[in-house]
């Protein structure tokens, strides 16, 4: 029988086509990069390759051959663009009028989008900041389908706007539309846009979806506004429910899978792991162990076998290494590393991507932290995850877009 954590991946690589940055977190939805060229000895300097402006937004880019797509914000429109990872040249460009109001207390982060673009079967998926969803033609720009739920509730995004990246597979879109409290969690084809089920309980939070089979299930696990859930692929079907709220309704993290141990953590909350298992009268999500040391605001965790390294909430933003079968702190890193950090794993090395767009490179492991280099890759603040294949990365921050390459 294939491990759970290789069913999650081949789920996802199948219903990319393969392409090498085709979504939120990469091929498998999990933040590693199978396709990065690590150089043996990393530089002084990254060499910059070209920078364009693309306009505001957290969107990250996605890479599909040798094409990437960016999602942001001119103005009152939200932007696709197709672009050429050789030289940045544009391939094609869409955009439709999206006004959206940014809430207060969110300013700083502008007015979006801040879901990343998802690539699947020469399609391309987005989840604009308001909560309009569209389906694009990769090749060329042309528009499929919309929806746009302005009709059906009375808010179309969450308070800080709508934020989750839509998983594609086997032939389904999988979004949360609706605003606080009233949402719907839908099922769509992947051609059509039409519906084919959905899950009514709750409003979107601002994670996104994993697809993953448990206990010989294969199920959509989310964050929602005050739950973390799991629901049957096929029929929609509510398996499992923990209740689950941070304050101000910020619930931002992606849930991470180890086997059939699901992690997850939140704001101010500390992080847990429950066990996920299917029994004769049902469902049971066992707690596994909590550590409320190592809380997450926004940065979603990645796993190197039963290592979980991530960036705690904790000293102003600071890297650690955990035990992930057991919850225990195994090393915390320099303080104030920022609000956020987006983190990728390439064999032994991880690359994390702060708010102040500085790249650390460096070589975890069960004792502690190894740093190789440091680089800044923006004069703004970043807030997108970048995208790593071959021998570039692809940085977003406030309005451009940027290759680097590191060798």
């Amino acid at each position: 029988m294939l491990p759970r954590i290789l069913l999650l991946a081949l789920v996802l690589t199948g219903s990319v086509a393969a392409a090498d940055w085709p979504q939120w977190r990469g091929p498998a939805r999990d933040g590693k990069a199978p396709t990065f060229e690590a150089p043996a000895t990393w530089p002084d300097q990254l060499k910059k390759g070209w920078s364009i402006e693309v306009g505001e937004g957290h969107a990250s880019p996605v890479v599909a051959g040798e094409t990437v797509y960016q999602f942001s914000r001119d103005g009152g429109d939200e932007v696709v663009r197709a672009l050429r990872l050789a030289d940045g040249s544009a391939v094609w460009s869409a955009r439709y009028a999206a006004p959206y109001t940014v809430n207060s207390a969110a300013t700083g982060h502008g007015a979006g989008p801040k879901a990343t673009p998802t690539y699947a079967a020469r399609k391309l998926y987005t989840f604009g900041i308001s909560g309009i969803l569209s389906c694009f033609n990769a090749a060329d720009g042309k528009l499929l389908w919309r929806k746009e739920y302005s009709k059906d509730f009375s808010e179309t995004s969450p308070l800080y706007g709508a934020a989750m990246s839509p998983a594609v597979a086997d032939g389904r879109v999988f979004v949360h539309v609706g605003g606080p409290g009233d949402g719907v969690l839908l099922a769509l084809d992947a051609s059509s846009g039409s519906e084919i089920w959905r899950w009514d309980q709750d409003g979107p939070g601002y994670a996104s979806p994993i697809i993953a089979t448990l206990g010989g299930v294969r199920q959509i696990i989310t964050q929602t506004e005050k739950f973390v859930l799991g629901l049957d692929f096929g029929s929609g079907r509510e398996l499992w429910k923990i209740p689950f709220t941070t304050p101000y309704d910020q619930n931002s993290v992606t849930p991470v899978l180890l086997d059939d141990l699901l992690i997850y953590s939140g704001t101010r909350q500390p992080t847990v792991a429950v066990r996920i298992a299917k029994t004769a009268d049902g469902w049971t999500t066992r707690p596994v162990w909590s550590n409320a040391d190592i809380p997450m605001y926004m940065s979603t965790p990645v796993l190197a076998g039963d290592l979980l390294f991530g960036l705690t909430q904790r000293n102003s933003g600071a890297l650690f290494g955990a035990n992930a079968r057991t919850g225990k702190l195994l090393w915390m890193g320099p303080p104030r590393q920022g609000d956020n950090a987006a983190l990728i794993l390439s064999g032994e090395l991880l690359l994390a991507v702060t708010t102040e767009a500085e790249l650390v490179v460096a070589r975890p492991s069960a004792d502690g932290l190894n740093v190789l280099k440091t680089y800044e890759v923006a004069e703004s603040n970043s807030w997108a995850h970048p995208a790593a294949t071959g021998p570039y990365m692809l940085i977003k921050d406030k309005t451009k877009l940027t290759r680097w390459s590191v060798r």
